[in-house]
């Protein structure tokens, strides 16, 4: 017994899984939470308006953002498993700043992207979550073909913003503002065009429970991958298991 607690079993324990994977992995499970969250604060959102009003709002909405949520898991999943698997742990405030940031763009982009879709190939005869037509005249208008290249544009420089390695922050958070700006661009134009209310109120709520479900997935991207993922120099204190947590100086 005594052997395997003074050093037999560490060589077992450096078979396990390497740091940057364990990160990885970790990410991937906090962008599954983030995604419960996103479902949950929607619902909870538009929950008065079953009760005040018609309950337009809860009829359409909840379904939609479900779709949403189910388009959306499997491609974020795999972006969130390369990203952990490319990065350190970063500090929790800029971890659920950044996250907080992308997903509430990629709540208002992607409900704006879902009514577009439904638009140009008639998802409102083909299924029941679609009934409710939104933005019913932007067909065929500028700001409907103008829509698509502005959303990959904006999606082009956020993902680069994200993923490459040879930027420093501010050239990262520039590039991520540019791609921010597209994209609101792209959902006003959409509004403009063809107003709608009940469009207006749904992409607000689905950028606030985006941006909330976002901080939850910033908050684990910044600690994901434990005390073997913490980049030199930083100013991140250890706290794992069996090490002793650094304090600051008393003066």
């Amino acid at each position: 017994m005594s052997d395997s607690h003074n050093g037999a079993s560490e060589p077992e324990e450096r078979t396990g899984l390497r740091p940057k994977y364990r990160r990885a992995f970790g990410c991937v499970t906090w962008v599954y939470m983030g995604m419960l969250v996103f479902l949950l604060v929607n619902f909870l959102l538009v929950l008065p308006s079953r009760y005040l009003g018609s309950g337009e709002l809860f009829g359409y909405l909840p379904p939609r953002l479900a779709f949403l949520g189910t388009v959306l898991i499997l491609p974020g999943m795999i972006l969130a498993a390369v990203l952990g698997a490319r990065t350190f742990r970063t500090p929790r405030k800029r971890g659920t700043r950044v996250g907080a940031g992308a997903g509430g763009l990629i709540g208002y982009s992607g409900f704006f992207a879902l009514e577009w879709l439904a638009i140009a190939f008639g998802l409102d005869e083909r299924d029941q979550a679609f009934r409710i037509v939104l933005f019913p005249d932007l067909g065929g208008t500028l700001a409907f073909y103008a829509f698509a290249p502005l959303t990959l544009g904006a999606t082009g420089l956020f993902i680069y913003a994200l993923y490459s390695k040879s930027a420093d922050f501010e050239r990262r958070r520039r590039l991520a503002i540019a791609g921010a700006m597209l994209a609101v661009l792209a959902g006003l134009g959409v509004v403009a065009t063809d107003f709608d209310l009940l469009g207006v109120l749904g992409a607000m709520v689905s950028a606030v429970s985006a941006a909330v479900g976002g901080y939850v997935s910033g908050a684990g991207y910044a600690r994901a991958g434990g005390d073997d993922m913490i980049p030199p120099g930083a100013e991140i204190q250890p706290r794992g298991p069996g090490l002793e947590r650094r304090r600051k100086p008393r003066y």
